[in-house]
């Protein structure tokens, strides 16, 4: 049994390891790497141009920032963290530090607390770098302290205590379980367990049975007998997918933080969309005019310094912070209002510990893949809370730790996992609508007890049905490039590894099959593509060589290559798995992580193809297993034959 204080306790040790791994790393990639380097890496952006001054919530000027090259390339910019705006023209200006308030896919709107931008901004040459996160740090260890000192009859200490197996569960009795037509037997039996559960529940939701619909009709449930829910990821993209499912059903969602996803569903329940909506807000508007208007007379005098001048900009700067109070006071009003209609506040954990939440408690958080959150991260909203709802799967991705010894000493452990182990207070949702019931079975058995059933709507589901479309008519293929001598390399600058001989036979074998379904495909129908690996360097490899390939221009569109974290809840009719791994000593790295691969092995509806080194991967359990399962379903190619 775990001692919650001796746990908490640990954690807190934990986390200040990881905190200074963080950091270390933070400061070894911006001094190791060159500004190009750091851009492909999406930390920094270069270069940029200010689009719009304006002085935004509260009394802080906000700036827009937007990239004028590499544009929609991906990046680790998210909302609520810090980051600094530069200067390469000035090698004595010093960065502007801010927070990141919306982001777009190639503009960033950045709160400054500062009154007026310097003299270098208007000389070009302008970039924007991630600043480390010290911020979740901070928050996580408030919600340990919280947790730790929490005593009595306290309800954190109630809560603590069942979570940690101290205290039994407690379960209200459903006289007449309601059935929701849309959900199937497994599905109802989780909405029933949540809206019984007093303390915890657990959705269980492997790949593609319907976890996200089944946590949205929970909440509805849940909202008949409660005013307002938080519910909580800590991937921007949960959130936001949440928040539109939630929006289609009716229920009003205030969106904190970050959308990373610019749809208009989620864009409309956004604070700042649902503030400019409201109609208070043109006077809201003509204040901050005002202001600024006061700031920019204001702003004419500094480059002269008599008595006069300093005392006329003072009143200037006077007069715009008085009207900036006036404006702070109707844009408190109208936020209020904000919040008190919303039925559901949808935002990251940390988001949820800020100041626009410090008074908020609520009854139940729902926290979505929660088995990839770290546990002092799940804390923090469950501080707020009287009952925790989780959702996830802890046999797909795990939470990231970069320290390794904080990851060895149990960091890496998340409270889903251990609250897995807590007698029927969670229910595994069974019936899988994605995949081909032999892309299935291997994930089946390993993860899941074999008791995973696909739907008959997807059992059978392959590109084609005619026996002459050898590549279409096959639901998983493992191409073994043993003998090969494709050997993999180690970039020195990323330290990550590609494999370019895998990558062009991937990519040989997709021209292949593309082709087969292009001769074979009578209806016109669209296709979608996934091409996955476990290293950066092979996505980067890949996606150069596709881009130059005429041949797959046609299908560019319907293609997206990204490593495995980046297809998380994803699918497309066909994955290509490179695995990449090909050395004498027998080393698979990453591979070891099965949880991961589990992921990868999960995303494709129709067709699987795996590409990998059998003589490398065969020593491992996990894949010399796979491999067993491969010649069990007849799946099996060598690399030779597609030779030539």
């Amino acid at each position: 049994m775990i001692n919650p204080t001796e746990r908490l306790q640990l954690l807190q040790k934990l986390l200040k390891i990881e905190r200074d791994e963080d950091f270390t790393q933070y400061k070894a990639f911006f001094s190791r790497n060159n500004i190009n380097h750091r851009k492909q890496n999406g930390v920094t952006w270069y270069p940029v141009v200010i689009t719009n001054v304006e002085i935004g919530l509260g009394e802080y000027l906000s700036i827009d920032i937007e990239r004028t090259t590499n544009h929609n390339e991906p990046h680790q910019f998210t909302g609520g963290k810090n980051a600094a705006l530069f200067s390469n023209a000035h090698e004595d200006a010093q960065p502007i530090n801010g927070i990141i308030k919306v982001l777009g896919p190639n503009k960033i709107r950045l709160s400054l607390n500062i009154d007026e931008l310097p003299d270098w901004c208007d000389d070009g040459k302008l970039g924007i770098n991630l600043l480390f996160d010290e911020n979740s740090y901070r928050e996580m260890n408030i919600a340990l302290d919280k947790v730790i000192s929490a005593t009595g009859n306290n309800r954190l200490a109630k809560l603590r205590d069942v979570l940690y197996g101290l205290k039994p569960a407690a379960f209200e009795t459903i006289k007449n379980p309601i059935v929701i037509d849309r959900l199937n037997a497994s599905q109802n039996e989780a909405v029933q367990k949540i809206i019984a559960a007093k303390d915890i529940a657990i959705i269980h939701g492997p790949p593609g049975t319907g976890k996200t619909t089944t946590l949205v009709q929970a909440i509805k449930q849940t909202l008949k007998t409660e005013k307002q829910i938080l519910v909580c990821s800590s991937s921007n993209t949960a959130v936001d997918l949440l928040t539109e499912k939630l929006h289609r059903e009716g229920i009003n969602v205030l969106r904190l933080g970050n959308p990373a996803r610019i749809s208009e569903e989620v864009l409309m329940n956004t604070l700042d969309a649902k503030m400019a909506a409201h109609e208070s807000y043109k006077e809201l508007k003509k204040y901050r005019k005002n202001a600024e208007e006061y700031f920019r007379m204001a702003g004419k005098y500094k480059r002269t310094f008599g008595r006069e001048e300093r005392e006329q900009r003072q009143l200037f700067y006077a007069e715009a912070r008085k009207i900036l109070h006036d404006a702070r006071v109707l844009e408190d009003y109208i936020f209020d209002e904000q919040f008190d209609k919303a039925q559901v506040i949808a935002c990251t954990p940390v988001v949820s510990s800020g100041k626009m939440m410090r008074d908020k408690h609520f009854s139940t958080v729902f926290i979505d893949e929660a088995a990839q959150a770290l546990e002092p991260m799940c804390w923090i909203p469950i501080t707020r809370s009287d009952r925790v709802i989780f959702a996830g799967d802890h046999f797909q991705l795990p939470p990231t730790v970069k320290s390794k010894q904080a990851e060895a000493e149990g960091l890496s452990i998340t409270l889903f996992e251990q609250c897995m182990q807590l007698p029927d207070i969670s229910v595994m949702l069974n019936t899988q609508y994605r995949m081909n019931e032999k892309i299935m079975n291997f994930s089946n058995k390993k993860f899941y007890r074999n008791e995973l059933i696909a739907d008959a709507s997807v059992k059978d589901h392959v590109l084609s049905y005619d026996t002459n479309e050898y590549l279409l008519n096959t639901p998983v293929d493992f191409i073994d490039t043993a003998g090969c001598g494709y050997n993999e390399i180690i970039n020195p600058e990323s330290l990550s590894i590609a494999n370019p001989e895998e990558a062009q036979l991937l990519i040989k074998h997709l021209k292949l099959l593309l082709d087969q379904y292009v001769q074979g495909n009578k209806t016109g129908q669209e296709i979608t593509i996934g091409i996955i690996s476990p290293y950066k360097e092979q996505v980067q490899y890949i996606t150069n060589q596709i881009n130059e390939d005429e041949e797959l221009q046609h299908f560019r569109k319907f293609i997206a290559i990204k490593t495995v974290d980046g297809f998380q809840g994803q699918e497309r009719d066909i994955i290509c798995i490179s695995l990449v791994r090909s050395n004498d000593l027998r080393e698979i790295g990453f591979l070891n992580d099965v949880r991961r691969m589990n992921v990868a092995l999960t995303r494709a509806k129709k067709k699987l193809v795996v590409v990998g080194d059998s003589a490398t991967l065969a020593n491992h359990p996990f894949y010399k297993d796979f491999l067993d399962y491969i010649e069990s379903i007849n799946a099996y190619k060598s690399a030779w034959e597609f030779m030539g």
